[in-house]
């Protein structure tokens, strides 16, 4: 009798938070299917750096899926007449972009229902982040209840997981995790207003972020910087 594959959609940014979640996707033994967005963001460089991480960690497919969220603005990410802060804001900063993770989880949920996949993959994180609602675990408790109770195979008996394996880990940890699975962070692209080459501002709440999280865990920032 064969076993069935086990199957995973992952949200894949490009950035080093959903690399190492791809990474540890595969370490469990789940063939990965990739999902990443053009949502209007203000810089490119995570879709080209998501196509390399895919392709360099045997993602079994990877789709890019346009969305318009510049449509209806709101974020520093999405509306260039928004800077971006260099600075820590208090509250919610305005990078957050309007109910981002609902909508690509909503697109994440309906590719695995398809698929016959129960099990979605993403890289979000309570610790180090910027104060943004959708990544907290009453969040995906909640969102797991919907997918249970808003599709057809979870009325016919389903059960959607949603796996968040860095929810609760600090930055440093997360990097020692995907070293430690063979990660190349080089090939990741964090900062919110990254240029064409993918090098990174060196001032944004992201860079602030992975530049601390990398001295935590005492390893090399491999992080191309516009200012080096």
């Amino acid at each position: 009798m064969t076993t069935q594959a086990k199957k995973a959609v992952v949200l894949l940014s490009g950035g080093l938070d959903s690399m190492t979640t791809l990474l540890i996707a595969h370490q469990q033994g789940y063939i990965c299917h990739c999902l990443s967005f053009n949502y209007g963001q203000r810089q490119g460089a995570e879709l080209a750096a998501a196509k390399t991480i895919a392709r360099t960690y045997g993602a079994k497919e990877h789709r890019i899926i346009r969305l318009g969220l510049e449509d209806i603005g709101g974020s520093a990410l999405t509306d260039r007449t928004i800077d971006v802060p260099e600075s820590p804001t208090e509250g919610i900063p305005v990078t957050y972009v309007p109910a981002r993770n609902t909508v690509f989880l909503a697109f994440a949920l309906g590719y695995a229902e398809v698929m016959e996949a129960f099990d979605i993959f993403i890289g979000v994180n309570a610790v180090d982040y910027s104060g943004y609602p959708d990544c907290r675990p009453e969040y995906i408790e909640a969102f797991q209840h919907l997918a249970d109770l808003a599709t057809k195979a979870g009325v016919e008996g389903g059960h959607f997981r949603i796996h968040t394996p860095l929810i609760r880990l600090p930055k440093s940890d997360i990097i020692r995790t995907g070293i430690a699975l063979g990660a190349d962070y080089s090939l990741a692209v964090s900062c919110y207003a990254a240029d064409e080459r993918g090098r990174a501002c060196g001032k944004c709440d992201a860079c602030r972020l992975r530049r601390e999280g990398f001295a935590a865990a005492g390893v090399p920032d491999p992080t191309s910087y516009r200012s080096e």
